[in-house]
């Protein structure tokens, strides 16, 4: 795999981001903090997403930015890929908003398949990721400081070992389930061979037989009796026939005189009805006379000369139109009148406004007038301020005269002062720690010495040299003292030299608050004087503005008297209208009164002639009436001559003997059939049993099978269990030789010169430095800079047995370096770029990506990328270097 080109926006430190990589060892160079180690997040983030990051996904995004991107552009196996990714943060979290894989065999959308996509093309996870070809920045120990255990299952996930110990548990969980199945099963089988010996002790053939010959006997009955029963049912239908058709004569002839009662009351009835309509007609008559005298009164009240309907009509008409003029016009006057009222009131409250207005200021100008004279007091009073601060001014700067250093360098001074302070007080410590470990060595080289023993090596004293030595550390004692006695008064000097220092500080200070207050006090006083002049002009402006507002109020007053004189008119007009719509109206009560009873005459005498035309009609309906009547009769008449009463006696005798026998043929066949119907539920028990058992034989001998096969299946299954396992420990075996091997060619690179002469890793990946003096040293025992030279070592041989494979090579990720020299001295470096050039040229490693602020590491560059951050904006940028300029850096 090779990442080609990496593209941001709004990610972390970059606004915009846009650099390509090419093959070969590139190194991303930068101070610390400049945003290098984000670049490789990006390409991290992109491939993983979330499972890449250390933080909240609302972290990625820029400060003040809505939503951030990541494109990363690879080769791997032949292929080219893009990857986008984008992310938004503009609600309350933020959330993947883009997540595409582009391949050569189609586009992967989202972030859980382009994740699950990425995992398979390189055959490693995000942890994988980091474990192998990515050592990230302060992770450079990871794989020493973890235990044996977990470096065994970092190595074995790398290596896909985990997955013949996933395999080997599924096979020993499978071994277990089939385990549990067979024993169940066993166990089944036994209890069917009991259910199917106890069934077969019960001689169930036999007793179906006996059975189905008492079934057979019980139909043949109950088809003899349901022959005898259908026969008297024909009787009995027959009989009924006779007393139906009977029945159906009475009925008619019932009918008819029901029917000729109900035409008699029906004629009866209609004959009351015409007298009623009789009765309504006389009514009808009186009413039409007296609305006729009525309309004739109420014409002779009107100006009208004869009772016409369309003269009456266009009267209304008329009036109407008048009416709705005059209340046309009301409307207008009172619109008029509503107008000129609020104009009235509208110009008294503008005459009121302007009143307060000019009253507001007049008193606006009093009060400016007396806040002038307080201004010009203060004016007086700030002078008076200015000289009392001329005057602390002058006195405080007279404490430089003779001092060492001006107001400008107070501070300078005082800081060297401290310092020179520090280093005095820093002496009086160490002269103290080395006067206290002189004289311990001093008294248990006395105790020894009056011991008889040496006082360097502890040996009897005898003539021993070391004896003397005793005095001169006696004498460095009284040496140190002195010197201690110099340095603690030098302190107290430097002390003293401090204290004025801080004074001198504290009066510079001092001295620049005066001056500032000074010139604040000398702008106030300009501010206060310039403002005068303007302050009186004002006053003379508002007074004058006072007495125009006056006079423009009375103004508004007399326009108010105008407009109410003008509204009070508007409302006589409307009195005058108002007695004129009266009149009108009490005309068209009138006119209306005349067309209601032009309207009632015509009424009734459409009702006299309504009433006439029914009177004619239920005489018309009688006379049909009579003529069914005397039809009916003679029916009735024909019908009472067709009746035979012995014929009907008889048919009622034979229906009742054939009605008893069926109900004993009934009553005998519910006992039969229920007979029956007991005997096949027997049968069928019977049946049921016989096929449970046979049922019962199939599942057994099924179940004997099952036990047979999950037998075979249970020895399969711990063969494959105890396979897995061998060859995983074959393979990891395998692995840690080559492993081993590839480790110690990198540490002979690396060491070789050193006291160091190889390395073991044992089955359990417990790793372990052997000296050139045979001495064994766990890694944790080296240096600070050993140690992660020797973690580099380490990933360096694991990515290199990842990439040429056990058994054949295996396309790799970018080795990627995030600042691999912080624990490393200059010597260290320079072996580092060694490693680096043998896992280009010797290890064929295609890309690798080195981030670092280190420029010793630029010289090993193939390619430069240059990262700085704005410390205005706070972004970073990322600019390659081409490679003439790298070897131009590297000089």
């Amino acid at each position: 795999m090779r990442i080609s080109r990496v593209r941001m926006e709004n990610f972390k430190c970059y606004g915009e981001a846009d650099l390509r990589l090419d093959r070969g060892v590139t190194i991303i160079h930068g101070l610390n903090g400049s945003g290098k180690s984000s670049l490789l997040e990006a390409c991290f983030f992109a491939l993983y997403g979330t499972k890449a990051l250390d933080e909240n996904l609302d972290e990625i995004v820029s400060i003040g930015a809505d939503d951030a991107t990541v494109e990363l552009w690879f080769s791997h196996g032949g292929g080219d890929f893009h990857i986008e990714r984008r992310v938004r943060a503009t609600g309350e979290r933020a959330t993947t908003a883009k997540c595409v894989l582009e391949t050569p065999e189609g586009s992967f959308d989202g972030a859980r398949a382009v994740r699950r996509r990425v995992t398979e093309l390189l055959r490693m996870d995000s942890e994988a990721f980091v474990n192998c070809a990515y050592v990230r920045q302060g992770e450079v120990n990871k794989l020493i400081n973890a235990s044996p255990s977990q470096r065994q299952d970092m190595l074995d996930d790398l290596l896909q070992l985990g997955k013949l110990e996933e395999y080997r548990e599924r096979a020993s969980d499978a071994r277990v389930g089939i385990g549990r199945v067979r024993d169940d099963k066993q166990g089944a089988l036994g209890q069917l061979e009991e259910q199917i010996a106890e069934k077969e002790e019960r001689d169930l053939y036999d007793r179906l037989n006996e059975l189905r010959s008492q079934i057979a006997q019980t139909s043949e009955e109950i088809e003899r009796i349901e022959g005898q029963r259908e026969r008297a049912v024909e009787t009995r239908d027959d009989a009924q026939s006779i007393i139906d058709d009977h029945e159906e004569r009475q009925a008619e002839l019932d009918e008819l005189e029901a029917e000729i009662d109900e035409l008699r009351e029906t004629i009866a009835e209609t004959e009351r009805e015409r007298d009623e309509i009789d009765e309504r007609i006389r009514d009808r008559k009186e009413t039409l006379s007296e609305r006729e005298t009525e309309l004739r009164e109420a014409v002779a009240e009107s100006a009208l000369d004869s009772a016409d309907s369309e003269a009456v009509s266009d009267r209304i008409d008329e009036l109407t139109a008048r009416d709705d003029e005059l209340r046309d016009r009301i409307e207008q006057q009172r619109v008029a009148a509503s107008e000129h009222g609020s104009e009235a009131e509208s110009l008294r409250e503008s005459a009121a406004t302007l009143d307060e207005r000019a009253t507001e200021k007049r008193e606006e100008a009093e009060r400016l007038e007396a806040e002038l004279a307080d201004t010009r007091e203060d004016v007086r009073e700030r002078r008076d301020q200015l000289d009392e601060i001329d005057e602390r001014i002058e006195t405080l700067a007279a404490r430089f005269e003779g001092a060492p250093v001006d107001r400008d360098g107070v501070e300078d001074h005082r800081d060297e002062v401290a310092s020179t302070l520090e280093d005095a007080r820093q002496r009086v410590t160490e002269l103290e720690t080395t006067l206290e470990t002189e004289r311990e060595r001093v008294a248990e080289a006395q105790q020894l010495l009056e011991a008889g023993k040496c006082p360097e090596c502890g040996q009897d004293v005898g003539d021993s040299p070391h004896v003397a030595e005793i005095d001169e550390r006696r004498d460095r004692i009284e040496e140190h003292e002195r010197e201690l006695e110099a340095a603690r008064e030098t302190v107290t000097t430097r002390e003293e030299r401090l204290e004025r220092a801080e004074q001198l500080v504290e009066t510079a200070a001092e001295i620049e608050t005066l001056e500032t207050r000074r010139d604040d006090v000398t702008r106030l006083i300009e501010d206060r004087e310039s403002g005068l002049d303007e302050e009186e002009d004002r006053i003379e402006q508002l007074r004058a503005d006072a007495e125009e507002l006056a006079s423009e109020a009375d103004e508004k007053r007399e326009a108010a008297t105008e407009a109410e004189q003008a509204a009070q008119e508007c409302r006589d007009v409307v009195a005058d209208c108002n007695q004129q719509r009266q009149e009108c109206k009490t005309e068209l009560e009138r006119l209306e009164r005349i067309e209601t009873l032009l309207a009632a005459v015509e009424d009734c005498e459409d009702d006299l002639e309504r009433l006439r035309e029914q009177r004619q009609q239920k005489g018309e309906i009688n006379d049909e009436r009579r003529e069914r009547l005397a039809d009916k009769r003679e029916r009735t008449s024909a019908l009472e001559a067709e009746f035979d009463d012995a014929n009907v006696q008889e048919a009622r005798a034979e229906r009742e003997r054939a009605t008893e026998y069926i109900q004993q043929a009934d009553d005998k066949l519910d006992e039969l059939r229920a007979e029956r119907d007991d005997l096949q539920a027997s049968a069928g028990a019977v049946e049921n049993e016989i096929e449970a058992l046979e049922e019962l034989r199939d599942r057994r001998d099924e179940l004997a099978a099952t036990v047979e096969k999950l037998a075979t299946l249970y020895e399969e299954a711990e063969e494959l269990e105890s396979m897995y396992g061998t060859v995983r420990a074959e393979l990891r075996q395998r692995n840690v030789e080559t492993l081993e091997r590839m480790l110690n060619d990198v540490f002979d690179l690396v060491y070789q010169n050193d006291s160091y002469s190889h390395i073991e890793l044992d089955g359990e990946y417990q790793l372990t430095v052997y000296q050139k003096d045979g001495e064994a040293l766990d890694p944790e025992q080296l240096s600070g800079g050993e140690r992660a030279l020797f973690n580099l070592s380490l990933r360096c041989a694991i990515y290199r047995l990842l990439a040429e494979g056990i058994e054949g090579a295996a396309p790799m990720p970018p080795l990627i370096l995030d600042e691999p020299t912080v624990f490393l001295d200059s010597g260290h470096v320079s072996r580092l770029l060694g490693l680096i050039e043998f896992m280009r040229d010797d290890v064929g490693v295609e890309q690798i990506v080195v981030v670092s602020h280190d420029e010793e590491l630029v010289g090993a560059a193939d390619a430069l990328v240059r990262v700085e951050k704005n410390s205005t904006t706070n972004r970073s940028t990322a600019q390659r270097v081409e490679a003439g300029v790298v070897a131009d850096a590297a000089d």
